[in-house]
């Protein structure tokens, strides 16, 4: 692994490497994204510097981080962020029993921040109104197809960069399952990627054509660490919300109703109702996964 540089850095709270590093994951088959059964996680990425690849690591109290490619000193510096030096989980008050008992079983979740703002934007828009396993499929297949093999771990691929993802023909969308209006989607935010980069702000993101509040809560959760993006329209959550903290499901404004008493921490919240595991029952068969790829 030529060209490896590392980092020890011990954070001043507990942090769980894989519970807070998690959501960037994009499926157990995420091409850029890899947790090993030792708890180290790699990661790929298209930093400003450059392709880069991070290994994180826990050796007791502290953090090893190793990196390679021309981004390895930029992912470095980034460790400390990405692991939730600018999140303050302190200020968070859990006042129901779900959450009070989520807090005590998973007091290393931090939500932490990666300053990649298009790596977060395209992933989700695949994931726009599609079943989970649909959007990761054309995510796997997206970036295996178009990324570049990951430096010091050829066998990850680093993300294609915004120019990458507007040269893509309409006929490789098609095969990823990915339908013409994401791809618009996808196209038209990496012509502005820059600006999206300096400002992911929630009016800018959602300025854009097809980007809603879901798809804008979704990128500043990853991107810009934001504690209090709500993923607004989400399939699954508001029944999640409702049904752990009041016993019946709502709807959307039920859900930031019941929200409302946590402003500041209301994706904290819904990430600790998450792992509680509180959902409501499932009733009736799973809805099939859709392949495009043969209409």
């Amino acid at each position: 692994m030529d060209g490896e540089r590392v980092r020890e850095w011990k954070p001043p709270f507990p942090v769980d490497l894989v519970l807070t590093l998690r959501p960037h994951r994009r499926g157990p088959h995420d091409p850029a994204f890899r947790i090993e059964r030792d708890g180290s996680v790699w990661r790929a990425s298209f930093t400003p510097d450059g392709p880069g690849t991070l290994r994180l690591r826990r050796s007791g109290d502290a953090v090893d981080a190793a990196a390679w490619g021309p981004g390895a000193q930029w992912l470095l510096d980034g460790v400390p962020e990405l692991l939730g030096a600018g999140d303050v989980p302190e200020e968070f008050e859990a006042r129901h029993p779900v959450l009070r008992d989520a807090l005590r079983r998973h007091p290393g979740l931090r939500i932490g921040r990666t300053g990649r703002v298009f790596e977060a934007l395209v992933p989700a828009v695949l994931e726009q109104k599609v079943l989970t396993a649909e959007a990761w499929r054309a995510w796997g297949h997206l970036v295996r197809r178009f990324g570049r093999p990951a430096p010091g771990n050829p066998a990850l691929r680093v993300p294609p960069p915004p120019e990458v993802w507007i040269r893509i023909p309409s006929w490789e969308w098609h095969r990823s399952g990915a339908e013409a209006v994401r791809a618009r989607t996808i196209i038209g935010a990496a012509r502005v990627a820059a600006r999206l980069e300096e400002d992911p702000a929630d009016p800018r993101l959602r300025s854009l054509p097809g980007i809603g509040v879901w798809t804008a809560a979704e990128v500043r959760q990853r991107a810009a660490g934001d504690a209090d993006a709500v993923s607004v329209g989400d399939y699954h959550l508001p029944g999640i919300v409702g049904w752990a903290l009041t016993g019946r499901k709502v709807d959307d404004a039920g859900m930031l109703e019941l929200l409302a008493p946590y402003a500041g921490h209301r994706h904290r919240v819904t990430r600790l109702l998450e792992l509680s595991g509180a959902g409501p029952p499932r009733r009736g068969p799973r809805l099939a996964v859709r392949d495009y790829r043969r209409f």
